[in-house]
């Protein structure tokens, strides 16, 4: 059998009351129209529920298995609203962010931590790892947005360029005499050269780049963290390979120099990545909002 959800929600309100005038001002409909659901109620089940009194009406014992049962749905509904309603105004609910520990560290901090300032209710969850493995938490469920390098190709995601950044090679102070020299390709493989991971968008562009120019990489060291390559490199171990933006600092203070060769360097975009056709929680949704204007503002 199959009952209107609301004909118990007249019931509901009939019972908690003791009254159909009250149950009508609660609903805001008018008594009669009270009167006839709960008749339809009866009807349907083949049971009384109600019977007058001096001071409205009272529960059968049949009605009052029934109400019992349409409490506790009533609460739980009450409480599945207030808890939309927090999430909504994220006054509650979790922000689930993927992407590397550099993007993290050197790109996402300064949103995350002003989002954790406007929303301190929201909890934040940060799942590290290279873009393969961010695109396979998304695509599984487990984050809400990934932040990666492009580009992204794949028909299940939908990508959306943030910012462009721009890769170089630096060197501490064991190679204090290439500064100021422009160095071809060639001339900057006769020396030893740190490389960020394999899998990584950073390294398959500009291993992409010099062979182009028929060229091959050899790094001497590789490594899967930006901080060990500004590490090694401001320690002579070699000539690393990093994004500028990151090391604004080392730059500054000179403990690490650009070094200029003859051909541009190609630039790294980084997207903001969701699952496509899927709707996504008004926190991440915040998210992206900040993140954007942030950028326009």
């Amino acid at each position: 059998m199959t009952t209107n959800y609301e004909l118990y929600k007249v019931f509901y309100w009939a019972a908690k009351t003791g009254s159909l005038t009250q149950a009508a001002k609660a609903l805001y409909i008018t008594q009669p129209s009270v009167s006839h659901a709960i008749k339809q109620l009866e009807e349907s089940f083949g049971l009384t529920l109600f019977y007058r009194n001096s001071k409205g009406v009272a529960l059968t014992q049949e009605g009052a298995s029934l109400y019992s049962y349409i409490e506790q749905s009533q609460i739980l509904i009450s409480l599945a609203e207030e808890k939309m309603a927090a999430l909504k105004n994220l006054d509650n609910g979790e922000l689930r962010i993927g992407g590397s520990d550099s993007l993290f560290k050197h790109y996402m901090l300064s949103y995350i931590e002003e989002f954790h300032i406007q929303y301190p209710n929201i909890k934040l969850h940060l799942s590290h790892g290279t873009t393969p493995e961010v695109i396979t938490f998304l695509k599984e469920g487990k984050i809400d947005l990934g932040v990666v390098r492009m580009p992204i190709v794949d028909p299940q995601l939908e990508v959306r360029e943030s910012i462009q950044l721009k890769d170089c090679f630096v060197a501490g102070e064991r190679y204090a005499q290439l500064k100021g020299k422009v160095l071809t390709l060639e001339m900057l493989l006769e020396h030893e050269l740190i490389l960020f991971s394999r899998n990584s968008r950073v390294r398959m562009a500009i291993t992409e780049l010099f062979n182009s120019y028929n060229y091959t990489l050899k790094p001497e060291i590789e490594v899967g963290s930006v901080d060990l390559l500004i590490e090694f490199a401001r320690r002579g171990l070699g000539i690393s390979y990093v994004t500028r933006e990151f090391i604004s600092k080392e730059l500054e203070n000179g403990s690490l120099f650009e070094i200029q060769l003859d051909v541009p360097l190609p630039p790294s975009h980084v997207g903001i990545m969701t699952k496509r056709n899927m709707p996504i929680s008004s926190a991440a949704n915040r998210f992206m909002d900040l993140i954007f204007k942030g950028q326009t503002g």
